[in-house]
């Protein structure tokens, strides 16, 4: 369980560490400019499109096949395409091909991820003792925030050690270099897995599915509507209320790159304290009522959390990304087990991809260059906080409608 949980952490480290070094890949690949953060901002989007595509793969290949081959194929490719980002040449060297090398290489790697988190999810909650699944499966989301962790602290140290030229020339890629060889270590470990004991069941059994996408859908059409609308909270929370926060004080403060990144760190450190624990309250009090009580204060607090940021002093950017990094942490932990219990075993990844990766790619991937447009062409400071108030209240009665899973 816990190579399974840590697994997490390279997809994170790599999509978090593209989003914090925003500005600085946007001057390397795109020579900078006006326009430049909003060009990066969108091949991030667009990548993120490759990701409901590569879960629908890996997912199926997973459900089919078994959890652990599926997770030695994903961190595999993954591994290949960190390392070859740090390798890249720049703007400066091939012009606009630097650009286009970098948006291919992020396709690949969201390709790879689309089904590492739900199938580290569904691993976790199928080897997790039955009361405790909460709390269990809940470590991928704080084992994905360590990755975040990691990518903050080494993008800071590496903006605060070097010099602008020095960042532009070469100190970019060590943020890269580090990944992969995280990446290299992850992968022998996870070698070591054993199958998940749910898939090994089905094996005996005889139950497992050959087309397991197409009966999922047909079978388990109402679960994938209410885990789409879980996960684009998760999504829109996580993506707006964390990642982007960086590159919106960029653009409405004038605290410097170095400190955006420390206070990002910090938020980072009080997700991973505040997961475990909204997993195990769920095993406490049920995964529906929490997920309800997360809708609201998602529907209520971004607004002013992103208001009060807005103002640029220090102590109220701090609370308010240490609120907003608090509730997208709560909304992960209870929605990874709430999500993968809504689905039988037989076909549970498949499930995940069609509910939780597509929800992801609409609600994650291109949400931070619309919260940035927004902050850009409105002058409003809490635009991002009506985003995920909007899509919390829109998702509110799918989550009321929620099966509860929690083990009695």
């Amino acid at each position: 369980m816990v190579i399974a949980g840590l697994s997490t952490v390279v997809e994170w480290y790599d999509f978090t560490l593209y989003l914090y070094l925003a500005t600085v890949l946007s001057r390397v690949f795109f020579g900078g400019g006006e326009q430049a953060l909003v060009v990066t901002l969108a091949g991030f989007a667009v990548s993120y499109l490759m990701r409901p595509l590569g879960a629908l793969c890996f997912g199926s290949l997973g459900d089919r096949i078994g959890r652990r081959w599926m997770l030695l194929a994903s961190m595999i490719l993954m591994t290949a395409a960190m390392l070859a980002t740090a390798l890249l040449p720049t703007f400066a060297s091939i012009g606009v091909s630097a650009g286009v090398l970098l948006l291919l290489l992020r396709c690949v790697m969201a390709f790879s991820v689309g089904g590492e988190y739900t199938g580290v999810v569904a691993y976790l909650l199928e080897t997790a003792p039955v009361r405790r699944r909460g709390l269990v499966t809940s470590l991928a989301s704080a084992a994905s925030e360590i990755g975040a962790l990691l990518a903050v602290g080494v993008s800071a140290l590496t903006v605060a050690l070097l010099s602008d030229e020095q960042l532009a020339a070469w100190g970019w890629r060590i943020p890269f270099f580090v990944g992969a060889a995280l990446a290299g270590v992850i992968l022998v470990a996870r070698s070591t897995l054993h199958e998940s004991p749910e898939f090994i069941r089905q094996r005996d059994v005889g139950t497992v599915p050959k087309t397991p996408i197409r009966d999922t859908w047909r079978h388990h059409r109402g679960a994938v509507v209410r885990t789409f609308a879980v996960s684009a909270l998760g999504s829109i929370t996580y993506y707006v209320g964390i990642t982007y926060v960086p590159a919106f004080l960029g653009s409405v403060s004038e605290i410097s790159e170095a400190s955006a990144l420390w206070l990002s760190t910090v938020a980072a450190v009080a997700v991973i304290v505040v997961t475990p624990m909204f997993g195990a309250f769920s095993d406490r009090v049920g995964r529906r009522p929490l997920l309800i009580a997360l809708a609201v204060l998602s529907a209520l607090l971004p607004l002013g959390m992103f208001a009060l940021m807005g103002e640029g002093g220090l102590v109220q950017v701090a609370l308010g990304a240490v609120v907003l990094a608090a509730l997208a942490g709560g909304v992960s932990a209870v929605a990874a087990p709430a999500t993968a219990e809504q689905f039988p075993g037989e076909g549970r990844l498949s499930g995940l991809a069609l509910g939780v990766t597509v929800a992801t790619a609409f609600f994650g991937g291109a949400t931070p260059l619309l919260a940035e447009l927004l902050v850009r062409y409105t002058g409003w400071a809490a635009a991002p906080g009506a985003m995920i108030a909007l899509v919390a209240v829109l998702v509110l009665p799918a989550i009321w409608t929620l099966r509860e899973t929690r083990p009695r």
